[in-house]
């Protein structure tokens, strides 16, 4: 048998060059460089991820990934003033701020004073660094080993936020992660990971942004455990720049009798990929797995969706809506699985499209794969155009058809943005999602 050569990209390539510059100045202890040679091993024998690989079919990160930006330098000062001026969006939200510039933790712009009872945050690199066993005890056991994204992840992460949350304690101000990157055309490898012990409550808050001109890199992961009745939300904005390469992955384990809720709001970067790994790990617990995505041009957005059920009477919903204008390029690919064990299983998937243009595509993929019998499970897809006879019903009455159709796509996003329970969050998407139609009506 004649021997094959796997042809590497230039990204690939240059990927190998940096982890190979870079890995003895990566903190961490030998167990953590171990962690990191077999994560860079799986990638330097695989590549990038591509479309021949059934969850990247609608990805091929290695086409759309022509090169790879160096690795991010510290902040400077100017990174830093221009980083005081992020999450705008968010407007009188109040938040505890835990900053980032470039994948660096800053903490003069960050809110470290009078931390609530039972809240500890820090930086991972120096958790790292400092050989933290709490903190090594669950990096990298969460996130699935196998995926590519998350390999390269692991090999380069360098910083991100480690925040633990005690038992019984109650956080009444949401937790900001705010991801801010400057105008260097760089690449960032940020990990973070939060931890909610039993009976806790918090809601976190986790932002992407960065300006139009630089088309750097972004590959994020979060880690979260969440513990038996423990309460704890997690509210994801990309509002990366135009020209941003985004790759992001949520890992979240939830214990017995815990409520979870993860909202996904995409309205930046020109490829982003979300990916959700979820495992229900104890019994009776309740998730709801939402997102809304706003794109023009041709921008390119793939949320990709595993929802694992392993444990007796768990319920989840999930909910992902998409509107599509000009040459956009939007893929929705959800999995329900449900394993021997979890009898009693509740889980509805619906995934809808809304086209606002002949030329925009939509890749809709729900699944199931159902190893118990006794389980009430279903999932839907839609894709179309706006309804012509409601949009008429609006314009008899006197409405002009722009603000028509502004109203219709607001209420179809609006039930998916409706399930944050931060009413003040809920707000401040919606006037994104106004901003983005007003900008689409001024064109």
């Amino acid at each position: 048998m004649a021997d094959v050569t796997v042809i590497k990209t230039a990204a690939e390539t240059a990927l190998a060059q940096a982890y190979e510059a870079a890995r003895d100045q990566l903190p961490g202890d030998d167990a953590v460089a171990s962690q990191r040679e077999a994560a860079f091993a799986l990638f330097a024998k695989e590549g990038l991820p591509h479309r021949r690989i059934e969850e990247w079919k609608y990805t091929d990160l290695r086409a759309l990934m022509r090169e790879a930006k160096p690795l991010a330098s510290p902040p400077d000062a100017a990174a830093k003033a221009q980083a005081k001026k992020a999450a705008a969006f968010l407007g009188d939200v109040e938040t505890r701020r835990l900053v980032f510039v470039d994948g660096a933790f800053v903490p003069e712009l960050s809110d470290l004073s009078a931390l609530e009872p039972g809240l500890t945050v820090g930086s991972l690199a120096d958790a790292l660094a400092e050989g933290d066993p709490a903190v090594l005890a669950h990096v990298g056991k969460l996130a699935p080993k196998g995926d590519l994204a998350v390999a390269l992840n692991t090999a380069f992460m360098g910083d991100g936020a480690v925040i633990r949350i005690a038992a019984g304690a109650t956080i009444e101000r949401p937790l900001h992660l705010c991801f801010v990157a400057s105008q260097k055309p760089a690449a960032t490898f940020v990990r973070s990971l939060v931890v909610a012990a039993p009976g806790a409550r918090a809601m976190l808050i986790e932002s992407h942004e960065g300006p139009s001109g630089s088309d750097y890199q972004v590959n994020a992961a979060l880690e979260l455990v969440v513990g038996d009745g423990a309460h704890v939300d997690h509210v994801k904005v990309i509002a990366e720049g135009a020209a941003a390469l985004h790759v992001s992955t949520l890992a979240a384990a939830v214990g017995a009798k815990a409520r979870f809720n993860a909202f996904t709001f995409t309205m930046g970067g020109a490829v982003v990929r979300n990916q959700i790994f979820l495992n229900f790990d104890g019994e009776d617990t309740v998730a709801g797995i939402r997102g809304a995505t706003l794109l023009r041009g041709r921008q390119h957005a793939d949320t990709t969706l595993f929802a694992n059920h392993i444990a007796h009477g768990c319920q989840s919903r999930e909910v992902f809506k998409t509107v599509l204008d000009d040459e956009a390029h939007g893929v929705f690919q959800g999995r329900i699985i449900v394993r021997r064990g979890a009898q009693k299983t509740d889980a509805k998937m619906m995934t809808q499209a809304l086209l606002l243009s002949d030329r925009a595509e939509a890749d809709n993929k729900p699944e199931l794969e159902i190893f118990a019998d006794d389980v009430q499970c279903g999932h839907g897809a839609t894709s179309g155009a706006l309804d012509k006879e409601l949009k008429f019903y609006l314009m008899a009455r006197g409405i002009p058809a722009a603000e028509a159709e502004a109203l219709l796509i607001e209420a179809f996003l609006n039930e998916a943005i409706a399930g944050i329970e931060h009413a003040g969050l809920r707000e401040a998407l919606m006037d994104c999602v106004v901003g983005w139609l007003k900008a689409r009506g001024a064109r």
